[in-house]
């Protein structure tokens, strides 16, 4: 067995990380906004939603153990143009879903050590994108310890916090109806992404796909009783009206006021990870994709391996300076942070059942598919920002191969 080969444990601190981010630190509080006690039926049926998704990408993983990600599994499937558009999909999510991160930070940071949310959100931004510019990439022990912290932080504020829930905030239920349930779902999306990582991963399991399998399964339940725990104990101990930083709240209420300067370092920490990981990963999306035609040919400079990406990265930033600047609504960029990936996962999905043979792999895969797209539903207007990222796909893709043919002749 190689040195290098990641074993069960370790895929499953991978895959734990891939799935679960900081957008845990306020999730709580945009669910039971839009839908009251009853955003507990939201966090229970995506749940039932990742077990078939994150069974059918071990299973695309183990079969395609050196897949270049939902993209290439699109390409593969449908072809070029399907894999520009789910590229796309991604790149054009990370400005939104960083600055998103960053102003979840930002608002543990205001809540607990008193500076201005926008501040600590552009400092942390400013951090992410001078470490990537540097090629300083979060390591792979440090990510797997930013994991560890999130599950004890979550952890602890469900089991210090539990014996304080009051069942009377489970009434009413549901005060805004399935509609709000729909809106909680919409917005929960963004904690539910990242089964894809199975798939990218797959090639350094041990085991062949046995050790995928296995770290798939136990990270489902682990993110199963995390979700359960929070969800619940959340509105049972804070009530449907709760603050924006749910887990300090928790935490102050089992712990003591000692938590809320803990926390506000901790969300920094996380947040920072999170950020700073998502951008080393799409500044060398952006370059692959300018390598295939679905960027300008100028942003490729830099995608070898060891090479920094910079004008990938700086695209990113660019593109990063008016959505920190126009979208204060944290809500607003979540849930559009979440339609683009949910249409990611979607794809993949969807690509999966036709390319696993027949059996049980793909009855999963169809299941996984029908889901994902009754999900995908549950974003309703936000699915205006995949859409108008495929059009503009197309057009970039159409216009690279004009060049192209224009060149040859």
């Amino acid at each position: 067995m190689s040195e290098h080969r990641i074993g069960a444990g370790h895929g499953t601190a991978l895959l734990v990380g891939a799935v679960l981010g900081p957008g845990m630190l306020v999730l709580p509080h945009l669910a039971a906004a839009a839908a009251g006690p009853a955003s507990v039926l939201a966090w229970a049926g995506l749940l039932a939603l990742s077990v078939p998704v994150a069974l059918t990408f071990a299973a695309l993983g183990a079969r395609y153990p050196d897949g270049g990600g939902v993209a290439s599994f699109a390409g593969l499937a449908f072809g070029r143009h399907a894999s520009a558009v789910v590229g796309w999909w991604f790149y054009g999510a990370v400005p939104i879903g960083t600055v998103a991160g960053a102003l979840v930070g930002g608002q543990y940071v205001e809540a607990t050590l008193g500076m201005d949310a926008t501040l600590a959100a552009c400092l942390i931004l400013g951090a992410a994108f001078a470490a990537n510019a540097a090629g300083l990439r979060t390591s792979g022990r440090l990510q797997i310890g930013f994991v560890v912290l999130l599950v004890a932080l979550l952890a602890t504020a469900v089991i210090t916090a539990a014996p304080y829930a009051d069942l009377g905030n489970f009434t009413p239920f549901a005060p805004h109806g399935a509609a709000g349930v729909a809106g909680a779902a919409g917005v929960l999306l963004f904690a539910f992404v990242g089964w894809e990582a199975a798939s990218h991963l797959s090639a350094e399991f041990a085991g062949k796909g046995n050790g995928l399998v296995r770290a798939t399964a136990v990270t489902l339940v682990v993110i199963g009783i995390l979700y359960v725990g929070v969800s619940v104990t959340s509105v049972g101990v804070l009530g449907p009206d709760m603050t924006g930083v749910p887990l300090t709240a928790m935490l102050e209420t089992g712990i003591g006021p000692a938590a809320r300067p803990v926390t506000g370092v901790v969300a920094v920490l996380l947040t920072f990870g999170a950020v700073n990981t998502y951008l080393a990963g799409a500044s060398r999306l952006g370059a692959a994709m300018a390598r295939d035609g679905a960027l300008p040919g100028w942003f490729a400079r830099g995608g070898a391996p060891g090479e920094t990406p910079y004008r990938s990265l700086g695209l990113l930033a660019v593109l990063s300076v008016p959505v920190l600047v126009w979208a204060v609504d944290l809500d607003l960029l979540m849930r559009a942070t979440s339609a683009c990936l949910a249409a990611v996962t979607a794809a993949g999905v969807v690509a999966a059942v036709r390319m696993l043979p027949a059996g049980r792999h793909r009855n999963t895969a169809v299941v996984g598919a029908g889901l994902s797209l009754v999900a995908l539903a549950f974003c309703g207007a936000y699915l205006v920002v995949p859409a108008v990222l495929a059009v503009v796909a197309i057009g970039v893709l159409k216009a690279n191969v004009r060049r192209s043919y224009k060149i040859k002749r």
